[in-house]
């Protein structure tokens, strides 16, 4: 655990533990936000994950981020991939929030190959 202050904060976000659809996080983090907080224990500081926008739209470039779901039933020796999500998005995170006057943005899901 580290108790000091990043210097470079703007590769960071600040998010609390118990939140939903980005409600609470700070994107472009200052000093006095994690100064101002009352209860550390319930945020975290986490590093940025920069997306490229890898997909084309009419209106330019959008950033995509896959997530997997897996179910490990019992008895089996790995987990089993079951769906995924794929969240497209122009905004300065990914979500609902940040995304509401952008078109060709959302959630689907994408292909993947059967057994």
């Amino acid at each position: 655990m580290r108790n000091e202050i990043p210097a470079d904060l703007e590769n960071y976000v600040l998010k609390p533990l118990f939140s939903f659809a980005g409600q609470g996080v700070i994107i472009d983090v200052k000093k006095e936000d994690i100064q101002n907080i009352k209860d550390p224990e319930n945020w975290i500081l986490q590093q940025k994950v920069n997306y490229e926008p890898v997909v084309q739209a009419p209106d330019g470039g959008v950033k995509v981020e896959i997530r997997l779901l897996y179910l490990w039933p019992n008895g089996d020796e790995k987990p089993t991939l079951a769906i995924n999500l794929a969240r497209l998005s122009k905004g300065k995170m990914i979500g609902v929030r940040y995304n509401k006057d952008f078109e060709w943005v959302g959630g689907t899901i994408a292909f993947m190959p059967c057994k």
